[in-house]
């Protein structure tokens, strides 16, 4: 088992880390930036190394403060979390070279995944299905664009092949529009990430988001643990996430694992990751991997009994899987609602002190969040602040006590998106269960 870990992240998920360390009596260093001398995970950690100013680029995207903080405090592993540096190739490359584990995909395939062209390329010619779409990066020549675009039929939706969180994307209706919207997608996607490549495929009108979650050892054995269903989303953000997603049959499920193991083992995966697809009219079409942990993990967690995040790290220490897909068995339902430091309104970020934070409990009833009464949200970082999550025999059971949950919590001092979700578990659409990605923004007059 890997001895000491540097938990190179922040917030919610940081505190996940450290917990799961703490399970498996890793010791732990929380890297952290000037603003973040508070959090709560800094506070328990073993070891803690300031690295650097609040601004993200200074500390936590800061590759060699990382580095040289695991150095320092003879830490043998590094667990980046999600976001930040969790899908950089050349920060795994780095950790490696360095001497140090890192607790994660081989930075070969990270890179491979992390270019959404290669990924649907490599995920193609194993055999998962993916969306119509131009194969490849969009070329300079306008004619040419328009030609792809009307083989692949409008609508088309213009993509950044290193993109993410909805940046560089772009709906397209006619050919009319589509270089004007293809030079805005390139120039977004340019600022956002360093590259302004983009990529095409067919949009589809209704679809839902529907994604796998997979561990994979060192050894070739790859476990498909079941599917969430991500599709209440706000400007491609997800909001709510379930699991198992409602409407998907046994034989649905079957096909798609067996899909997803086979590609897997052909590319030599090794620790967690999802496989992420659109879903329509009874078909799945592959559009990304995410080759980290998920905001989501815990409604699968919570509806297999499985520690994801331990076994990261168990996977990392060079341990063999301990079960195999027939072993899996995804009992109840499970439902995580994003808590945001923000307007429930207008979505505006409302960072600030917190008052008072009443997590809720009662049964079934799982917090992850950083909160506590007294602390303080700061500006820099991104808006979640906890994740509820509600677990039940069935459906009906996780959505009742969600209900409650949200009605139990208390947060004083700072604005959340609470009362979305509150009007959101009103809704008898989402009650039923199936909605498509657009529906939260049409119920929110945003399309």
């Amino acid at each position: 088992m890997i001895e000491k870990i540097v938990i190179a992240n922040r917030g919610e998920i940081a505190l996940r880390i450290l917990r799961a360390c703490r399970e498996l009596g890793i010791k732990t260093v929380a890297v952290h930036s000037t603003a973040d001398h508070n959090l709560k995970h800094v506070l328990l950690a073993d070891e803690t190394v300031c690295i650097g100013p609040p601004s993200s680029k200074e500390s936590y995207l800061n590759m060699p403060a990382i580095i040289s903080a695991a150095e320092v405090t003879d830490a043998t592993g590094i667990h980046p979390g999600y976001g930040f540096l969790s899908e950089n190739a050349d920060f795994a490359e780095r950790v490696e070279k360095s001497g140090f584990v890192f607790v994660g995909p081989k930075p070969e395939t990270i890179r491979i995944m992390g270019d959404k062209v290669s990924a649907i390329r490599t995920m193609k010619a194993a055999g998962v299905p993916c969306v119509p779409g131009s194969g490849g990066p969009l070329p300079e020549d306008p004619n040419e664009c328009r030609r792809i675009a009307n083989e692949i039929g409008y609508p088309v939706i213009i993509k950044a092949t290193a993109g993410g969180g909805g940046r560089g994307m772009r709906v397209v209706h006619s050919d009319a529009a589509l270089q004007n919207q293809l030079n805005a997608a390139r120039a977004e996607a340019l600022a956002a990430f360093g590259n302004g490549e983009c990529y095409m495929e067919k949009f589809l009108e209704r679809p839902r988001h529907i994604e796998f979650q997979v561990l994979a050892d060192n050894y070739g054995a790859v476990v498909v643990l079941g599917e969430r269903d991500c599709s209440l989303q706000r400007r491609h953000q997800k909001v709510v996430e379930e699991a198992p997603a409602p409407g998907i049959t046994e034989e649905q499920r079957a096909r798609m694992i067996e899909t997803i193991t086979d590609a897997l083992q052909e590319i030599g995966y090794r620790g967690a990751g999802t496989l992420e697809f659109l879903y329509e009219d009874g078909k799945f079409y592959f559009i990304e991997m995410n080759t980290r942990i998920q905001v989501e993990h815990p409604v699968t967690e919570m509806v297999t009994g499985i520690d994801l995040v331990k076994m990261q790290l168990r996977v990392a220490s060079g341990e063999q899987l301990p079960f195999k897909q027939g072993d899996i068995r995804i009992t109840g339902h499970a439902i995580e609602c994003r808590i945001n430091a923000e307007d429930p309104k207008g979505f505006v970020p409302s960072p600030g002190p917190v008052k008072l934070w009443h997590p809720p409990g009662g049964p079934g009833i799982r917090v992850d969040s950083h909160l506590y009464s007294g602390y303080n949200v700061p500006p820099y970082y991104d808006s979640l602040i906890a994740k509820i999550i509600a677990h039940g025999e069935d459906r009906a059971t996780a959505i009742a006590r969600m209900r409650n949950a949200l009605n139990e919590m208390v947060i004083e001092g700072i604005k959340s998106n609470t009362p979305l979700h509150q009007e959101v578990f009103g809704h008898a659409a989402f009650q039923q269960g199936g909605v498509d990605i657009h529906y939260l923004e049409r119920r929110l007059g945003l399309k």
